[in-house]
């Protein structure tokens, strides 16, 4: 009876002690996870907002809500008395150990969620990256896929690729088409010109504002150059960049201009005997 006793004041005297930390770990548990829950619901309507990639999303979601539950464990844990330094301590060598094992894979991943957040490009661009010009096929966590112009697939890490310069080539709805035409320095350049102006006239594809030019740009070695600038559509550049060089050459056929190819003067000098 007297063991009995000695229990039951034993239990009073670690409730007395423990009680109201225990209650107040509880109480901050249930509050901890609604305030988890109005973060993730933030999170949420902001990447929305954002137009985030979906698989962006969803990860950033569960790493964000894992992150916060472990934080408000261990604050619970410390609440109710339990040692957590020795354990954040080798949680934090585990991590470290991990990360430097997995230095290039984590840059890659880095730079995924860096690409598919800010958005430089979307699958379906044109770009030129890393030496490679082709249309984006995939954006993946590691890597992004292109398949190039004549159809090679190529897997660029993103690591470098979010380091590196980017040229979205059809990112803007409009694109400048640069044209160079040389003619030979005998011809009537008022005519080039005139021959110039009726072709650009009469195709609808190029855009009238901003207006289009046309300089006479160079005495070259052995032809007048002009500098045509057309803007079009995004869509319409290369079109059009083909069209105007094969409708320049059948225009200037007939119309009698000729476009000059190099050629050289060469002097024979018979030495005197």
């Amino acid at each position: 009876m007297e063991n009995l006793d000695q229990y039951w004041e034993q239990l009073i005297s670690l409730a007395i002690a423990y009680g109201p930390r225990l209650l107040l770990a509880i109480i901050t548990l249930i509050v901890g996870l609604k305030l988890i829950k109005w973060v993730m619901r933030l999170l949420g309507n902001s990447m929305t907002r954002r137009e985030v990639d979906q698989t962006l999303r969803g990860f950033l979601e569960s790493l964000t809500s894992i992150g916060l539950k472990f934080l408000l464990l261990i604050t619970v844990a410390a609440m109710v008395g339990v040692e957590t330094t020795s354990f954040i301590a080798l949680l934090g060598a585990a991590g470290l150990a991990v990360g430097l094992a997995l230095q290039g894979s984590l840059a890659n991943f880095a730079g995924g969620v860096l690409i598919l957040f800010f958005k430089p490009f979307k699958v379906g661009d044109i770009i030129d990256a890393q030496g490679y010009l082709g249309t984006v096929d995939h954006i993946q966590i590691f890597n992004t896929i292109l398949r190039t112009l004549d159809n090679e697939r190529v897997i660029i890490p993103n690591g470098i690729l979010s380091n590196g310069c980017i040229k979205n080539v059809f990112a803007e709805e409009t694109r400048r088409v640069d044209l160079t035409f040389g003619v030979s320095y005998s011809d009537d350049i008022a005519r080039v010109r005139e021959v110039l102006e009726g072709l650009i006239a009469a195709d609808d594809r190029i855009l009238k504002d901003p207006p289009h030019d046309i300089f006479l740009g160079e005495h070259g070695a052995s032809s007048i150059n002009f500098f045509v600038r057309l803007w079009v559509v995004s869509d319409d550049y290369w079109p059009v960049h083909f069209d105007m060089l094969e409708k320049t050459k059948i225009a200037f056929d007939e119309a009698g201009i000729s476009i000059p190819f190099p050629q050289r003067d060469v002097h024979l000098v018979q030495a005197a005997e």
